[in-house]
């Protein structure tokens, strides 16, 4: 038995959108509150970015970076897995777990590592 090079979907199965499509109604980015908390957690990231580099403020650049990623922790928790849009990586206790070990381990090391004499 020889397979063929490629399958053709039955004739009878419509294609069908995961997405809705209405043509009266434009898409809106972000589509979901979800993805407008993660484009403000991404701005905050970008802010403490700045911080740590341009200002030479690493412990508050790091704090507000920890502070950014417990609070999309919080939001993950609190939404549904269809309106958190890219917050949503896996299932929604391990998406908060992960937030919340790398928000607490960043907030924790910069206020752990100690002043370094001459800088």
């Amino acid at each position: 038995m020889t397979e063929p090079d490629h399958l053709e979907p039955p004739e009878s199965v419509e294609p069908v959108s995961a997405e809705p499509v209405d043509p009266d109604e434009p898409r809106r980015y972000p589509s979901t509150i979800g993805g407008a908390f993660y484009v403000l957690v991404l701005a905050v990231v970008v802010v403490s970015l700045v911080l740590v580099v341009a200002l030479d403020e690493w412990r508050t650049g790091i704090r507000l970076m920890g502070g950014s990623l417990v609070f999309a922790a919080g939001v993950r928790l609190l939404l549904r897995s269809r309106d958190a849009g890219m917050l949503a990586v896996r299932h929604k206790a391990l998406d908060a777990v992960i937030l919340l070990l790398l928000g607490g381990s960043l907030i924790f090391l910069a206020g752990s590592i100690p002043d370094q004499p001459g800088f």
